[in-house]
């Protein structure tokens, strides 16, 4: 019989890809999404539909908080990832009670549903936000994380937590994942590389941040799933050496999944005009609040439990963005 995976967020950037993968991989997939408006639900429900066209595909719509919701999803998981979320460290500055409700009481659900579905590895998503004012770099998952600069960070490390408590006292293997500026073809539209495109092609300025001197650990959507894949047979019961972060106490573990070499910001606007073939008008701007001016991850832990991963160049995936964008929009 096949591996079933319950992937939560199924509909969203990561989870879409991911389900994707899994299906290629030969799984049976139950997605749970819930379609929210925080930005264009018809992409969303776009991405749905190309998973719906693949066999082993179940389709769930419903928020994660709702009551016994995903319990009644994860009975016969082998792996369960968790991806749902209200993503976006600038949106938690407006509307912090949506990420107390989905990143807090619906990682809840998701625990408690754990807790008595006994799946064999839970993972699920944190963020590099967390390493919030933390000056040194590249990352490591050993680093304290103590000072987020966002809401949204603040609710990923409180998943964190959640998380390690829930592995602690009912024995649930989790590994969390700090993921590093995600990007790649049917990407969010709040993240920059859309909004670049979008405003190059539409002959409108770009807004440059900090006034370009922001660098970031640019990961290609293509090579964060292969981690995930990777770390779903990997859970954590066995120490990886001094860089582990491996719980004392617990089958748990945090590990970061970036690609290891911050690209400079004005790089990456670069990488964008030479794909689009075209220049950008470019609006310098101040740091806005929450932010930080560079990641970096250590990738050596994820490296030291999966071997080393594929690393597309920056050229190379914003080309594959921009390709897919005028396609689907027709530009």
């Amino acid at each position: 019989m096949a591996r079933r995976a319950l992937v939560t967020g199924s509909a969203g950037f990561i989870g879409f890809h991911l389900c994707r993968r899994l299906l290629a991989d030969g799984w049976a997939v139950t997605g749970l999404d819930g379609m929210t408006a925080y930005y264009d639900v018809t992409l969303k429900q776009r991405r749905h539909q190309m998973l719906m066209q693949m066999p082993g595909f179940r389709a769930v719509e419903g928020l994660i908080e709702t009551p016994d919701l995903v319990a009644s999803l994860m009975q016969d998981a082998d792996a369960v990832i968790h991806l749902a979320a209200q993503a976006g460290v600038r949106y938690s500055i407006d509307a912090p009670r949506s990420y107390v409700t989905a990143n807090l009481i619906g990682t809840h659900e998701v625990l408690e549903a754990a807790r008595h579905a006994r799946p064999a590895h839970l993972l699920m998503a944190s963020t590099s936000s967390v390493y919030g004012a933390n000056t040194a770099m590249p990352y490591a998952e050993t680093h304290a994380a103590d000072h987020p600069m966002s809401f949204y960070a603040a609710t990923k490390k409180a998943n964190e937590a959640m998380a390690h408590s829930y592995a602690h006292l009912y024995a649930i293997p989790t590994t969390m994942f700090r993921f590093f500026t995600v990007y790649g073809p049917w990407g969010r539209p709040d993240m920059a590389l859309f909004k670049f495109v979008k405003a190059i092609l539409a002959g409108e300025p770009i807004d440059i941040y900090n006034h370009g001197d922001m660098r970031r650990d640019f990961t290609y959507v293509d090579d964060l799933v292969e981690g995930i894949i990777r770390l779903i047979d990997v859970p954590p019961t066995t120490s990886a050496g001094t860089m582990d972060s491996l719980s004392p106490v617990a089958p748990w573990r945090v590990v970061n999944i970036g690609n290891g070499a911050p690209v400079g910001l004005m790089d990456f606007v670069q990488a964008v005009e030479t794909a689009l073939g075209m220049p950008a008008q470019k609006r310098l701007l101040p740091m806005q609040p929450g932010d930080v001016p560079a990641t970096w991850a250590d990738a050596s832990l994820i490296e030291a439990l999966t071997g080393p991963l594929p690393r597309t160049d920056i050229r190379d995936g914003v080309r594959h963005f921009v390709d897919w964008y005028r396609s689907y929009y027709r530009v």
